[in-house]
């Protein structure tokens, strides 16, 4: 047999031989399928929840400028919470769409002024601090009418105190919540021996916090005489307003808006009197003082 016949024959067994190798493999351990791809869990519907956007201290007002809306995952907000009202939603994937979508809430809350339920709570006395991000709930607040409204909306230092008022003693009817007013006393004058009265400014400057119960005036609304007021005191000055309270003949002067500014002060005398003065032999002279 011719040499180069007797090659390729062993060459094509051998391939033969490899072949038939390579199969029998391939059909003992089939090719795993391939393994699939795990999707991503779907996003929990989210609530939006509103919640201090600093640190509020007690005696602050809640104001749309310290209050924000953050999102909650639906399902463990506390019935305490104040949502937006709008039905809770998956949040948006990472990346572009969540950026836009927060940007256009974030336009739509600053057009609406932050809504119908953000606004609703302005005006409100923080009773309890709230740190910023914290959920605002009824408990934290006080509103206008409520039993501790006054004790909360109080500074430190300061007392509530009640005069008597009328529309002849308290600018015929024109002093309102809100305004600032002086207080004005005329007494009989024990120091002085053929009696007669002293005029004395108990206090200046008082902030008006009610007349009779009523808290506010809304603007454009008359005004509407009361027969006791309630005014803002330091504590050291209660036992004096006490006092002019108890000698009677209590004046309220209504402040303008342009002079506000400062503290209340008190008290200072205003009423006037006679010194005789003697400069060597020359005459007397008299001077008058206030």
């Amino acid at each position: 047999m011719n040499p180069l016949r007797i090659v390729i024959i062993v060459v094509a067994g051998v391939v033969a031989i490899g072949l038939a190798l390579f199969v029998r493999n391939l059909v003992a351990h089939p090719k795993a399928p391939p393994a699939a791809v795990a999707q991503a869990p779907a996003a929990p519907p989210m609530a939006r929840v509103l919640v201090a956007k600093v640190d509020l201290a007690v005696g602050d007002t809640l104001a749309a400028e310290n209050m924000t809306w953050q999102e909650f995952p639906a399902a463990n907000l506390n019935a305490a919470y104040i949502t937006d009202g709008g039905a809770p939603a998956p949040a948006p994937a990472a990346g572009a769409p969540a950026t836009i979508s927060k940007a256009s809430q974030t336009v739509t809350d600053i057009a609406n002024a932050g809504g119908p339920k953000l606004q609703s709570m302005v005006g409100a006395i923080v009773r309890d601090s709230i740190a910023a991000g914290e959920p605002i709930t009824a408990k934290k607040i006080v509103r206008s009418g409520d039993s501790s409204y006054m004790a909360v909306r109080l500074p430190p230092g300061m007392r509530a105190v009640s005069l008597p008022i009328s529309v002849e003693s308290g600018a015929g009817g024109f002093i309102q919540p809100g305004d600032r007013i002086d207080i004005i006393s005329t007494h009989a004058d024990a120091t002085k021996s053929g009696g007669g009265m002293v005029t004395e400014t108990v206090l200046s400057n008082v902030p008006v916090l009610a007349i009779d119960a009523k808290i506010d005036n809304a603007k454009g609304a008359p005004s509407t005489p009361g027969t006791v007021v309630t005014i803002q005191v330091p504590v050291a000055n209660v036992a004096t307003v006490a006092r002019a309270r108890a000698q009677g003949g209590l004046m309220m002067a209504l402040r303008s808006y342009a002079d506000l500014s400062g503290a209340t002060v008190g008290p200072s005398t205003a009423d006037t009197h006679t010194v005789r003065l003697f400069r060597g032999a020359g005459a007397a002279e008299l001077v008058t003082a206030q």
